[in-house]
């Protein structure tokens, strides 16, 4: 690659001279994203620019972690959160600020884009995974909320538009649902050429691994290879991912709309249940125009309790290696729904064959243990499983995890229309990532639609606002 060094930079605060620094860092951006040999010319260029706006040469070094730069200079960590969600107003822009964050924000594109070739060490993973949730801060949201796909348009913390460093205006409510999935893809390869097994067997190493989509799917797929402290090690970062996962799930759950007030029960006389408009409005013949005074002879109480019967959730799971994000996605909420009252949840796993977890539905953890990650698709040998445990249609929801690229595609769909056909709820979900990106056979997609059961697909809060309205 050639060496395209810009002019000399002109001397004096003018708007042409923040200009050409701007340009200069860029180029240098995009020189090292494609290419990792440096470019003499663009590099002493740089630094001449970064010194020049008094920022630490650091940002120049790539091996140098975002956290080791912000340890050093615990003043910038301000300015590396919301980067790019700057907003100049109204007035002239203030292009000498825009020079520096093209600086910073160039530090954390190249530590997370410009990612090396080769084997990868537990601590490599970890720094990238450091370096990601600074870009994620970069970007309004929380480290991990992207990779796990938490953020989005209209997400707590988000802004949905930014100047970012170069004075326009690009739209974040399409550039965050977008960026998620790269970043896990990155993540993902990280973690296949990290020797996990050698990594997992050195407690110090092992402690050093944030766990993720990407390693959890790696574990789950080589548990059966470990043993002693490489499988304890294992099973603890599975521990803690579920858990991690299961509170966000969990808030939810509990954010889902419920079912209607029982009025046929009597409100709880607890002061959080305590109307006080009505009892006010109630009241008001006890006013005493001399005395300005309300006497409250009789307290009003809001109905609290919700019309609830005993229903089944039947969770079917396409346990293929396509499906590893809707597997543990899914056995967690089937985990937190299970332990709703009067909710009888069981889960079916598959691929060429079925397994039924529903006595350890109650612990995700145990349940993913006992999943075979890999294989074909043949959901009849599920549906053999699932239909049987409908004893009451109308009290039943069927939720049906898959691709649907199916082995013996008619003969299950076949199956599928009977159980909606039986008054049972039937819901196909294409797609419970963590980001709501997959892929969904179109035979199948197509017959769902004419069925009036359309496939869900999307983020996981949809087929936890589905669940939430039918059983509760």
């Amino acid at each position: 690659m050639t060496d395209p060094t810009p002019d000399p930079i002109p001397e004096g605060p003018s708007a042409d001279s923040d200009e050409n620094r701007r340009q200069v860092l860029y180029w240098r951006l995009l020189a090292r994203l494609f290419d990792p040999e440096e470019q003499p010319g663009l590099e002493s260029a740089s630094l001449a620019v970064v010194e020049d706006i008094g920022l630490p040469p650091g940002l120049l070094d790539p091996q140098a972690s975002v956290d080791s730069v912000v340890q050093r200079h615990p003043e910038l960590a301000d300015e590396f959160d919301g980067l790019m969600l700057h907003q100049d107003g109204d007035g002239p822009r203030d292009r000498a600020a825009e020079v520096r964050r093209a600086a910073l924000l160039s530090k954390v594109l190249l530590n997370v884009f410009a990612s090396p070739s080769g084997s990868v060490s537990a601590g490599h993973l970890a720094g990238w995974q450091s370096d990601a949730g600074w870009l994620e801060r970069a970007l309004g949201c929380r480290p991990g909320d992207l990779r796990g796909g938490r953020a989005g348009a209209g997400a707590p913390g988000v802004s949905p538009h930014g100047t970012g460093v170069g004075g326009g205006t690009p739209d974040l409510s399409r550039l965050i649902p977008q960026i998620g999935p790269e970043l896990g893809a990155i993540e993902a390869d990280l973690v296949k050429r990290m020797h996990l097994r050698e990594v997992l067997a050195d407690p110090k190493l092992a402690s050093r691994l944030t766990p993720s989509m990407s390693l959890i799917e790696q574990l789950l797929r080589d548990k059966n290879n470990l043993s002693g402290v490489a499988l304890a090690n294992a099973k603890a970062l599975i521990r803690r991912f579920v858990d991690e996962v299961a509170e966000v799930l969990r808030t939810q759950v509990e954010k889902a709309s419920v079912g209607e007030l029982d009025r046929s029960i009597p409100p709880k006389r607890v002061f959080r249940n305590l109307d006080v408009n009505r009892t006010i409005w109630k009241n008001l013949t006890n006013w005493s125009p001399e005395e300005e005074r309300l006497y409250v002879d009789r307290l009003y109480y809001r109905h609290t309790a919700r019309k609830t019967t005993p229903q089944r959730l039947i969770v079917v799971v396409d346990q293929s290696g396509s499906m590893v994000d809707s597997m543990v996605n899914c056995t967690i909420l089937a985990s937190i729904f299970a332990g709703l009252p009067k909710v009888d949840v069981h889960l079916i796993a598959y691929d060429t064959q079925a397994l039924d977890l529903t006595p350890w539905v109650h612990d995700p953890f145990e349940t993913l243990l006992r999943t075979q990650l890999g294989g074909g698709t043949d959901g009849t040998v599920a549906m053999a499983l699932a239909q049987p445990k409908i004893a009451e249609p109308r009290n039943t929801v069927v939720v049906w995890i898959s691709d649907f690229y199916e082995w013996r595609g008619e003969e299950l769909f076949a199956s599928m229309a009977a159980v909606h056909r039986s008054g049972a709820k039937f819901i196909p979900v294409g797609s419970v990532t963590s980001a709501g990106r997959g892929s969904v056979n179109p035979w199948f997609r197509e017959r769902f639609k004419d069925q009036g059961t359309p496939v869900l697909s999307g983020h996981i809060r949809k087929l936890v606002h589905e669940l939430k309205n039918f059983l509760t």
